[in-house]
Parts: structure tokens; sequence; C-alpha cells
């Protein structure tokens, strides 16, 4: 456990279902794997979780909630697991980028993933960063429906808008 995160309030059969989710999309559409394989699906759930990189998902919602974030999401966008997955997908933008984000994964449902996005995020407390290289992707399950989207990244940067000083 780093910083308060880690995965003991996920229920293990949700944290696993999605993990496997995340994992078999993101080989089906991109062709490779986003963590090696164990072949133990708790482990690799567990691996997942604690990885360095951000990885998220959200449903199929018409506003869609967030219903995972490993924990370097949690804390990057400054959540717990509760707060999380009671949150809409957008309100992790500013509402001035909410606009081009929707346009931006409409794109993503009809290509299947996107592996070169940029964007400005916004935490709860409000602190803004930026996100570079993104991946986004769709997810599918095992019979071909629609079970949302998935992002991850390993590059951001909080971006400092501090007042200028007066001379």
């Amino acid at each position: 456990m780093e910083n308060g995160f880690d995965s003991r309030g996920i229920p293990e059969d949700l944290r696993i279902a999605q993990t496997q989710l995340i994992l078999s999309s993101f080989r089906d559409v991109l062709g490779r794997e986003l963590i090696p394989s164990t072949g133990d699906a708790a482990r690799d759930a567990q691996r997942l979780f604690d990885a360095e990189f951000v990885v998220v998902s959200a449903g199929t919602e018409n506003d869609p909630i967030l219903n995972y974030g490993n924990a370097t999401a949690l804390r990057l966008w400054e959540m717990n697991w509760e707060e999380l997955i009671r949150t809409p997908g957008r309100k992790t933008a500013e509402p001035m980028h909410r606009e081009e984000r929707a346009r931006f994964l409409e794109k993503v449902r009809e290509q299947g993933y996107v592996d070169d996005y940029s964007g400005i995020r916004i935490s709860r407390s409000g602190k803004r960063f930026r996100i570079e290289n993104a991946i986004v992707w769709n997810l599918t399950d095992s019979e071909g429906n629609d079970r949302g989207q998935a992002a991850t990244f390993a590059d951001w940067t909080f971006l400092d808008w501090a007042r200028p000083t007066r001379t």
C-alpha cells in the first residue's frame, strides 16, 4: 500500500472481472499486452492496480461513470475508490474541455482505439494536469458487447498557473 491507496476496499470479484475485461480488450484491440499475463487473474488484477502508470475505465451509461481506476489514477485524481465509481468521466476534464473530450471519445468508438491522445484533466481538488500519449480503447466482452472504454497513460505534467508577480 502506497500513499493510503490499496485494493482492499474494492470487491475482489469486481476488481478481477474489470481487470480481465481491460486486459483482454487491450490485447484484442491493440494486439499486445498492457501488462504481461501471469495466468493468475487475481495476481494480474493486483499487478494492474499497483502499476506505476494510470489505468481507468468507464461504463456505457449515457453519461459514462468511471468504474475502475488503479492506485496511480486514484492518487492523480485525488479520489478514493468510492468517489471514483460515482464520478462521470466528463468530470475529469474542465468544463471548457468537455466538448473536445466528447468528440474524441466518439472517434475512439468508431476506430476502436487511439494511441496518441493528449489533453488537460483536473483532479478532485482542482489541480490541472496535461496527459500525454494516452491510449484510449473500447472495452468489449467475450460476446462482443460494448462494455465502455478504458485509458492508460504514464506521462502527465501538473500545470502551474501562478499569478504574475508585481514589479
